[in-house]
């Protein structure tokens, strides 16, 4: 489990990259890579990274579904995933 820091900062991550990805677009269409440099490191989308909803754990992460994979079998297998059941043949 991830420590609360490290997945608010992750949170901070998307609201910045979210408030400034207009002026950022227009300054790079622009091609004003000086005012770039200007804003907030982690206005940058490249920073952020996916984890998991539920435990923050950086790895493994399954996009479709939002979580990491350790949760995402745990919660499968206890039927808490509509339509995911384990394989069988």
């Amino acid at each position: 489990m991830a420590k609360e820091g490290v997945k608010a900062r992750d949170v901070k991550r998307a609201r910045l990259a979210a408030k400034y990805a207009d002026k950022r677009a227009a300054l790079k269409a622009a091609g004003d890579y000086e005012a770039l440099d200007k804003l907030p490191k982690n206005a940058s989308p490249v920073r952020q990274h996916n984890r998991c909803k539920l435990t923050g754990r950086p790895r493994g992460y399954m996009r479709q579904f939002g979580i990491s994979r350790v949760t995402f079998r745990e919660m499968a297998l206890a039927g808490k995933i509509p339509g995911v059941k384990k394989a069988s043949w």
